[in-house]
């Protein structure tokens, strides 16, 4: 019984061993000290405009005849479940930037804020509207579409619209409801496209506190991030295709070793 014993023992060993993580690859932001002694002051993460991104763009002033013309709308069909009709509801203009970083404005026409950020871009759109408005206007400037991509090693990965229109790493992660154990931490990747079209992939290390301020830690409109996963998960992939075949193995090895201790006992 004893031989029997050691022989499930000896089995069972691989596959308990191919579960374990290292629990020093697993903790975020191991050593804070780092960041709190950080003396360098951080700029303030303010998003900038990007080839197709969706503007909404909105004009007020006292004279809300005076500003109708800067606020164009458009109707979008209503669908009432409870009838048969069909009603219109007016929304808001919204303007796509093309590849070149321009957006058609009613009235002043062509405008570059490609590469601006929000308060870059309403500060020249009110000074393009001087000559038309007898007063300065409030230029409220929102992107629809910014949104992020997380994929991987994370519990629900998928694609997430920012309405704040600032994420950073973190709350990114969070959003797909966290790395699962087998995601490597410590290189993380983040794919970027710039306003010119150029891609870059960075590794972040987020077990390392650093991250906090690096210029990646804050993610840009379309970022992805990638989650790899790591060797026991690999392990644990080859083992699940085979646990059937394995248990089967292990089942008749047992019925065997038993057969033959009652024989020869």
């Amino acid at each position: 019984m004893e031989m029997m014993k050691k022989l499930v023992w000896m089995m069972a060993l691989p596959l308990l061993l191919a579960g374990c993580t290292s629990y020093r690859n697993v903790p975020y932001l191991q050593n804070p000290e780092a960041v709190n002694s950080f003396a360098e002051k951080l700029p303030l993460y303010d998003a900038k405009i990007m080839p197709k991104d969706l503007l909404t763009i909105t004009v007020n002033t006292t004279d809300p005849q005076a500003a109708a013309p800067f606020n164009l709308t458009t109707q979008t069909a209503l669908n009432i479940a409870q009838s048969q009709n069909t009603y219109s509801q007016a929304a808001l203009q919204q303007y796509l930037v093309n590849n070149e970083g321009l957006i058609d404005f009613p009235v002043i026409g062509r405008l570059k804020v490609g590469g601006l950020t929000k308060n870059e871009a309403e500060a020249l759109i009110r000074e393009n509207l001087k000559p038309y408005l007898k007063e300065v206007p409030i230029v409220t400037v929102r992107m629809s579409n910014y949104k992020i991509s997380v994929l991987g090693e994370v519990n629900r990965p998928g694609t997430f619209t920012v309405s704040n229109e600032k994420v950073n790493i973190l709350e990114a992660l969070a959003m797909a409801g966290d790395m699962t154990v087998y995601g490597v931490r410590d290189s993380v990747k983040l794919i970027r496209e710039s306003e010119t079209g150029q891609r870059e992939i960075v590794c972040l290390n987020l077990t390392n506190a650093t991250v906090v301020t690096s210029p990646y830690y804050y993610l840009q409109q379309n970022d992805i991030l990638y989650v790899t996963p790591n060797k026991d998960k690999a392990k644990n992939s080859d083992i699940g295709s085979s646990t059937t075949l394995w248990f089967s193995a292990t089942s008749i090895l047992i019925s065997l070793v038993s057969l033959l201790w009652n024989i020869l006992k």
